[in-house]
């Protein structure tokens, strides 16, 4: 006789379909799986904007938007279903902390697919202020708005609100100063570019 797992007893369905007892206890129905992407990512989740020096744009500064969440390697299988639910995205192991981490880079997926998610199944937490203004980055990006110098301002102050106790490697002043002064950035060592 097969061991009963109460944990089990919900009569959801897991993300495999299993109908019967499943090795994790994270079962879920199916119609409510945005609202548990939400929850997951409302803790375990980044919405981030960084600006990066580079010769190639107008302006002299790359706006990187990403979203991602990370999850322990043993129970990674959220974000494996996720990629496949968004038909987007990447999956790869984070060094920093040894788990593994799911994002999304791409200007056009993050607007139709990650921002629209959000829309439908809003955080919870103070995060989603920062929601907010990661779709706002996003779609000016997706407008061409960055290839004005006006847009750009506009998208590095909205940036700059988000993630308040994260450290940039990069200040808003700084940014802002080398448009005005239409300085570029000294390089970091190792990547300086065509002197």
């Amino acid at each position: 006789m097969e061991h009963h797992d109460p944990r089990n007893d919900s009569g959801v369905r897991s993300l495999d379909e299993a109908s019967g007892p499943h090795k994790t206890p994270a079962l879920i129905p199916r119609t409510d799986f945005g609202s548990y992407v939400s929850g997951f990512v409302d803790g375990e989740g980044c919405f981030c904007v960084s600006f990066q020096p580079s010769r190639r744009h107008r302006f002299g500064w790359e706006v990187r938007p990403s979203f991602s969440v990370s999850q322990n390697a043993d129970r990674a299988e959220l974000l494996y279903e996720l990629r496949r639910v968004w038909g987007c995205g990447t999956i790869r192991p984070d060094r920093s902390d040894k788990t593994i981490k799911f994002e999304v880079r791409n200007v056009s997926d993050l607007v139709h697919t990650v921002v629209s998610h959000f829309c439908l199944y809003p955080l919870l937490s103070s995060k989603q202020a920062d929601v907010e203004r990661f779709a706002r980055v996003c779609q000016w990006l997706d407008e061409s708005r960055h290839l004005e110098r006006s847009g750009l301002e506009q998208i590095v102050r909205v940036a700059m609100e988000m993630n308040p106790s994260r450290r940039r490697k990069y200040r808003g002043s700084d940014i802002l100063n080398s448009l005005r002064s239409g300085e570029r950035i000294v390089y970091a060592a190792g990547n300086r570019g065509p002197t």
